[in-house]
């Protein structure tokens, strides 16, 4: 319990610091209000171009397909190889000055619309146009609202700045290209997706029989000592638990107000150096989180090791496990921290994740439901206000671009548990922020905890149903996730009803609400001691 007290601050500051996942592309501009009438209706799907320069396969780019013109094929062995070829003039605003039949046109964003490019290039005879955008984003080509019924029988591809400015020059210093455009098909359900669930309430099932086990072992010691010196009750009662802080009504509301402000930060602060600083931070989080979870596995096995203990300057009484176990959690979280961008780096991000999770609610708790409705509503609004609200003040969603990150030259900041998508031809990472775990995972401990001071049965308690709760609620995401066709959800927005809702309503129709709400934990009668007084 030493290392525990010593190691809140950093691991209560981590905690401040969860982000909502996402799963979203590099697409910007929100085209709600753009006119939709027949021949630009189409889907906004992600499209891959592989290149040949002078017969040789070079790279392959992503790009974004318009709301005008005709469908790509899903395979790559469906579609038919052209010739790329710059068109003249490169904006494609004006005739072109040489006919492009069976080439497909490369040509600049600006000077006009998309569809007039497109028409042009078709009457040129090209068989597909790629429009170069002006910037790295995907931008979304939509129609004029003054254009009519649209007659454009090529398909359309906005690519990003650096892709398109490499095939022109290779276009330009007489390379022959080769271009190959297809949209493959993403599959329905991603495993990358199944097991990411599985980890969150693994995660979530595991820290709660922790938090359990720990309360029922204090109140055992509590019991034993009263056992063995009546005159100790007032002694034990009053110093109570110092590894663990419980959270009230105003640190609930304060958590959420801090958290936002964290939020806010990181978005304007978004910059390589800045993520190198978050780096630093999961990584103390991560070692503190890593060496608590081992040295509690480790003392049920070495248990004379894990009473003897260490006087150590400024620290206090260390346990020796705790100093045989740490130099290890501190390699592993700076060899994680080195290779971080290396393809298999996410195993360790999501040991040090997990941890970290586990031991955050060990530590931080909820006495009662009352706390747990005001910690969990205050995040349910927080979650759809970042999500769907902020980009009307910021022009773009702060909580998905932080959990993208944005700006930063990484795929995202580390307080987030990720898994690759391994059948998904797009490749990527399927996502959880640490506070869709975390804050459903304290009402869903305090829900065994309650379970077991009041000697309720499995289906007769609370845990069971909430974590039932959870695991829908958390399916529901997906498949939110997946109908919006990747954009970022606010997965409190499904969970927090699924959670908290399932225990207010259990509560109520057992008529148990009221305790639930204010007294919260049941205190256990102690057979071994009479009651003060009697």
């Amino acid at each position: 319990m030493k290392m525990i007290k010593q190691g809140l601050g950093p691991v209560l500051f981590l905690f401040f610091l969860f982000v909502e996942y996402g799963l979203c592309g590099d697409i910007v501009h929100d085209d709600d209000i753009a006119p939709k009438q027949p021949g630009c209706e189409n889907k906004f799907v992600l499209v891959k171009v592989q290149t040949w320069v002078n017969n040789v396969k070079a790279d392959e780019y992503v790009g974004v397909s318009a709301r005008f013109g005709t469908p790509m094929e899903s395979k790559e062995k469906d579609a038919n190889k052209s010739r790329l070829v710059l068109a003249k003039p490169y904006d494609s605003c004006t005739s072109l000055s040489e006919k492009l039949t069976g080439d497909a046109a490369l040509v600049h964003r600006g000077n006009c619309t998309f569809t007039t490019k497109a028409k042009i290039a078709q009457e040129a005879g090209a068989v597909a146009v790629l429009v170069v955008n002006d910037r790295e984003e995907l931008y979304k080509m939509v129609c004029a609202s003054n254009e009519t019924t649209l007659d454009i029988r090529i398909p359309a591809v906005m690519l990003p700045n650096t892709a398109g400015t490499t095939l022109k020059q290779n276009l330009e210093r007489g390379a022959a290209v080769g271009v190959v455009i297809y949209s493959p098909d993403r599959p329905l359900v991603d495993i990358a997706e199944v097991f990411l669930w599985l980890m969150a309430v693994s995660t979530i099932l595991c820290a709660s029989f922790w938090s359990a086990w720990s309360a029922r072992e204090v109140a055992n010691e509590h019991y034993k000592s009263l056992k063995d010196d009546l005159d100790s009750f007032v002694v034990e009662e009053s110093s109570g638990d110092k590894g663990v802080v419980d959270i009230n009504t105003t640190s609930a509301i304060l958590f959420v107000v801090i958290a936002s402000c964290f939020l806010v930060l990181i978005y304007k602060c978004m910059s390589e150096w800045f993520l190198e600083l978050l780096v630093v931070i999961f990584c103390i989080g991560g070692v503190e989180g890593l060496q608590t979870c081992l040295v509690a596995l480790l003392s049920r096995w070495f248990t004379r090791v894990g009473r003897l203990y260490i006087c150590i300057p400024f620290f206090g009484a260390v346990s020796a496990l705790t100093l045989a176990v740490l130099p290890f959690c501190i390699t592993f979280a700076v060899v994680w921290a080195v290779y971080r961008r290396i393809s298999f780096a996410w195993i360790g991000q999501d040991i040090l994740g997990i941890t970290l999770i586990i031991t955050v609610l060990q530590i931080v708790r909820l006495p009662n439901v009352k706390v747990s409705t005001v910690l969990l509503s205050c995040a349910f609004l927080y979650d759809i206000f970042w999500v769907f609200v902020s980009p009307k003040l910021f022009s773009e969603s702060v909580m998905i671009v932080v959990a993208r990150g944005d700006r930063s030259g990484e795929d995202g900041i580390p307080m987030l548990l990720k898994i690759p998508r391994l059948y998904d031809p797009w490749g990527g990472y399927s996502i959880i922020g640490f506070g869709d775990i975390l804050l459903p995972g304290l009402l869903i401990a305090f829900a065994l905890r309650y379970d077991w001071a009041a000697k309720k049965s499995l289906q007769g308690g609370y845990f069971l149903w909430s974590m039932i709760g959870y695991g829908f609620g958390l399916f529901i995401t997906y498949v939110a996730l997946n109908l919006m066709d990747g954009n970022g959800q606010p997965a409190l927005l499904y969970i927090v009803p699924c959670t908290l809702g399932t225990v207010l309503s259990l509560g109520f129709w057992r008529d148990e609400l009221s305790n639930l709400w204010s007294k919260g934990e049941p205190q256990m009668a102690c057979p071994h001691v009479p009651k003060v007084g009697s």
